[in-house]
């Protein structure tokens, strides 16, 4: 059985049609005072699938999920599986000023301990986080998806937009065999610090821009300005989750970006693949 929450309704029901599952029904609404109610109308049992990302408002989407699988254990279920496509607070997992909170490591255990007995997400931002699951952890990579959805470029180059996402640029340019490279700070005096593509020459490309996570664009625009400097012939932008805060998808087309595609782990205008095949792989 799949259950979808109300983050993630239309890729449950996508997971459902492709694993020929049945799709359960359910009730979530708010009460006047803002608190959640949760429902499920149908009889439970045996194995359940709860798809649910915990992106923006990412309390409402936590609690909600938290409230549905401890309910689903209530109610019969023996095992419960928690896809959670878009992990929110997956971005501090660790302390970086004293007394701040780990939230990562929070929101773990706290989902370890509504009942979940396994995990399926989509590029962790910090591949460290499953340490913090007592459970099974499956990350899921979308890479793949995207280098399909962009092989209709005649020349492409794949370009990370610092070092820390080249792993990313590097596993999408492998499937397509064209070349990548990152964007990296060079200090050419003591005052002048410059952003350039690392190595290759991008003149008269495609570049393509591929990065986990978009939130405010600030990234992107950065990068975008310098490709369209060394000559790019075009720009595309690709993530696998458009969390596109503070007018995000604005500031990058009027950076000069021709395309910005995204996947549906979370929703968006420019979700254009679905990561539904690759999480019922995953379950079956």
């Amino acid at each position: 059985m799949i259950i979808g929450c109300s983050a993630s309704q239309k890729l449950a029901a996508s997971v459902a049609d492709l694993l020929d599952d049945r799709l359960c029904p359910v009730e979530t609404r708010k009460f006047p005072d803002g608190e959640r109610y949760i429902r499920v109308k149908g009889e439970v049992d045996g194995e359940v699938t709860v798809v649910q990302s915990t992106g923006s408002p990412q309390d409402e989407n936590l609690m909600e999920l938290l409230f549905m699988m401890e309910n689903l254990k209530d109610l019969g279920a023996d095992y419960v599986r928690a896809v959670i496509p878009y992990f929110g607070y997956g971005r501090q997992e660790r302390r970086f000023k004293s007394g701040e909170a780990v939230s990562a490591r929070i929101v773990a255990r706290l989902l370890e301990a509504a009942g979940a007995d396994e995990i399926i997400t989509v590029n962790l931002h910090e591949n460290c986080l499953s340490e913090f699951f007592t459970v099974p952890v499956t990350e899921l990579s979308a890479m793949p998806l995207i280098a399909r959805h962009i092989s209709f470029l005649d020349d492409p180059v794949i370009i990370a937009p610092d070092k820390g996402a080249m792993g990313h640029a590097r596993e999408v340019s492998s499937i397509l065999g064209c070349e990548c490279d990152y964007m990296e700070k060079v200090r050419l005096s003591p005052e002048t610090v410059e952003t350039r593509v690392r190595d290759l020459d991008v003149e008269g490309m495609d570049a393509v821009v591929v990065d986990d996570i978009i939130s405010t664009g600030g990234t992107i625009v950065n990068a975008a300005g310098i490709l369209r400097n060394c000559g790019a012939s075009s720009i595309t932008v690709c993530c696998v989750h458009p969390v596109l805060v503070e007018d995000a998808l604005l500031k990058i087309f009027s950076a000069g970006v021709e395309r910005v595609i995204a996947t549906d782990t979370l929703k968006s205008e420019v979700s254009e693949i679905s990561v539904a095949p690759l999480i019922a792989e995953a379950i079956k």
